[in-house]
C-alpha cells in the first residue's frame, strides 16, 4: 500500500513535508487524488517559473480530473491571473478596492444560491463555515467581486474566534470555476484577520484543479497556513472532526461520494462508528441511545429537570458548574475567554463526566468550560429559545427600534418555557459579568452576540441561512445589553 502521506492529519507545510496528505488511510486504489513527492522537489522558486512551465508539468500527468472538464493550456494562456508571478504588480488591487467600496450591500443576489452556509460548530467547538462549489452558478450569473465581497462579510462575523472552513469541491466545472485571477485576488485580500484563527480547511473531493492551484500557489503559501489544510477523499473521513447532523452537505456531493465509495474493496470501506458510552448496540447492528439519568448532554431541559432533585432555582448542573468556574476574576479576565477551541478528546471526557453525574475537573483550563457550556447548549434536544421562536427571531432586524423591547419582553416573559427563561436568564446575568471586564477580555456585546447566538436557537428542519444569522446576533446583542430591563420576574 502506497504510505507516501504519513499521518492523516498533516496539513500542506514546507517543501520538504508531504505536500498532498489526506485524512485517509486508503490511498492506493486513487491515484487520480495522488502525485509523487518529486514533483513538489523544486525550490522555493517556483513561483518564478514560466507559466508556460507549470503548465507542461500539469499536463505531463495522464490523470483526468474528472469534475473539470476544459483546455487548461488555453485558459492558463489567456488567463491574466498569471500575473502574480510578478510579485511587483498589484494584483490584489481589484479586490481591495472592492472590499472599500462604501455601497451598501445585502448581498441577496449573491446569498439566494446559497454557495455559502453556517454549520453549527465542529467537534472542537469551532464555528464551521461550509462552500459548496456545486452551487456555484454560470460565470455568466455570478459577479465574482461582490461573491468576494460576500465571502468577507460572511467571514467577517466569525474570524475573531476560531473557526473552520469545509470547502465540497465536487461541482465545480468550467462553466462555474472562477478565474485564477480571482483565486489570487482572494488570497491576498484575506489578510492575516482572516487566516490567524482558520484552525482547519478541509478540501473534500480533490482533484487535479486543486493540484494545479497547489502547485501555482505554493511558494507564497506560509507552512503554518499550509498545516491547517486538511486534504478529504471520503465524506466519512470528516465524522471525527464535524458533527454530521449539523453539516448540511448538497445531494451532488453524496452521490459522488457514493459512486467513489463502490469502487473501493470491501475491506477498503470504513467501519460502522462504534457508539458512544451513553449508547447500548443490539442485534442486527442497530443503535440506540440509552439515557443514563444522568445525562446532561443531547436532551432536553425537561428530562434533566425530572431526573434532578426538586429545586425553585433549577439551573442545569453543567451550566451552574461552568459559570461558577467561569465566575473567577482570572477567567473573567481571559482575553478571547469564549474565542478558543479545545481538545475534542478532554472534551468528550468532561461530556462523559457529566453525563455520569459527576463534576467536570477543568483542570484550570477557563477556555475548557467556556467550551463545555458553548457544547451544552448546542447539543440540547430542543434550543433554550426553541423551535416555536425561532422564525420571530428571524424577523428581529425588520422590527423599529420602539417595538424591539416590547416584543422581546412578550417573547422571554410570556412564550419561553419557565425553566428557558430561568436558564437563559442566569447565563445573560453571567455574559453581563464578562461583559463588564471587556478591556481585558475583548468580548463586548456584539462579540459576545456572535459566539452564543446561533447556540441559542437554531431552526428544527433544514441548514441555518446565512441571512438569518445576522437578525439571531442582533436580538441576541439586544438580550445582552437590555437584560435588566428584560428579565424582570
Amino acid at each position: 500500500m502506497d504510505r507516501r502521506f504519513g499521518s492523516p492529519l498533516r496539513g500542506v507545510a514546507a517543501d520538504h513535508e508531504e505536500p498532498y496528505p489526506s485524512l485517509s488511510d486508503f490511498h492506493d486504489y486513487e491515484p487520480n487524488l495522488e502525485f509523487d513527492d518529486t514533483e513538489l522537489a523544486a525550490s522555493g522558486d517556483t513561483i518564478l517559473e514560466t507559466h508556460e512551465d507549470l503548465l507542461d508539468e500539469y499536463l505531463e500527468s495522464p490523470v483526468s480530473d474528472g469534475t473539470i472538464e476544459e483546455n487548461f493550456e488555453k485558459e492558463l494562456a489567456a488567463d491574466s491571473s498569471l500575473v502574480f508571478l510578478d510579485e511587483t504588480k498589484p494584483v490584489a488591487a481589484a479586490a481591495a478596492a472592492a472590499v472599500e467600496d462604501q455601497e451598501e450591500d445585502d448581498f441577496s443576489d449573491v446569498a439566494k444560491y446559497e454557495i455559502v452556509e453556517v454549520a453549527g460548530d465542529d467537534a472542537y467547538g469551532r464555528k464551521v463555515i461550509v462552500v459548496s462549489a456545486c452551487k456555484l452558478p454560470s460565470n455568466q450569473e455570478l459577479n465574482h467581486v461582490r461573491f468576494l465581497r460576500y465571502l468577507m462579510a460572511t467571514l467577517d462575523q466569525f474570524v475573531e474566534e476560531d473557526y473552520s472552513l469545509v470547502y465540497f469541491h465536487y461541482g465545480l466545472t468550467g462553466k462555474n470555476k472562477p478565474p485564477m485571477s480571482w483565486l489570487w485576488q482572494a488570497y491576498k485580500a484575506f489578510d492575516r484577520k482572516y487566516k490567524k484563527n482558520l484552525k482547519a480547511l478541509y478540501l473534500v473531493h480533490p482533484t487535479n484543479f486543486i493540484r494545479v492551484i497547489w502547485q501555482l500557489f505554493k511558494a507564497v503559501i506560509s507552512a503554518k497556513f499550509g498545516r491547517k489544510i486538511m486534504y478529504v477523499n471520503y465524506l466519512h473521513e470528516l465524522r471525527q472532526h464535524l458533527h454530521f447532523d449539523q453539516l448540511h452537505i448538497p445531494q451532488p456531493v453524496l452521490e459522488h461520494d457514493e459512486r467513489l465509495m463502490a469502487k473501493l474493496r470491501p475491506s477498503q470501506k470504513p467501519q460502522p462508528p462504534l457508539p458512544e458510552n451513553n449508547q447500548l448496540s443490539t442485534t442486527a447492528g442497530s443503535v440506540f441511545h440509552a439515557q443514563l439519568p444522568t445525562q446532561q448532554f443531547g436532551v432536553s431541559l425537561q428530562f434533566i429537570r425530572d431526573h434532578s432533585p426538586p429545586d425553585d432555582d433549577f439551573i442545569p448542573p453543567v451550566v451552574r458548574q461552568c459559570v461558577e468556574f467561569l465566575s473567577q476574576p482570572d477567567a473573567l479576565e481571559t482575553e478571547g475567554i469564549f474565542r478558543r477551541s479545545a481538545s475534542t478528546v478532554l472534551v468528550r471526557e468532561l461530556k462523559s463526566q457529566c453525563n455520569m453525574g459527576h463534576k467536570p475537573d477543568f483542570n484550570g483550563d477557563v477556555h475548557m468550560a467556556a467550551v463545555l457550556l458553548k457544547t451544552f447548549l448546542r447539543q440540547l434536544d430542543e434550543p433554550l429559545m426553541t423551535y416555536e421562536l425561532y422564525d420571530e427571531i428571524s424577523t428581529f432586524q425588520t422590527l423599529g427600534k420602539e417595538e424591539r423591547s416590547r416584543t422581546v419582553k412578550i417573547m422571554i416573559l410570556e412564550k419561553l418555557p419557565e425553566d428557558n427563561y430561568r436558564t437563559l436568564k442566569y447565563i445573560m446575568q453571567f455574559l453581563s459579568k464578562v461583559m463588564d471586564r471587556s478591556d481585558l477580555n475583548k468580548m463586548t456585546s456584539a462579540n459576545l452576540a456572535v459566539v452564543f447566538g446561533p447556540n441559542l436557537v437554531w431552526p428544527q428542519h433544514g441548514q441555518m441561512t446565512l441571512s438569518s444569522i445576522g437578525p439571531i446576533n442582533q436580538f441576541t446583542d439586544f438580550l445582552l445589553t437590555h437584560q435588566d430591563e428584560i428579565f424582570i420576574i
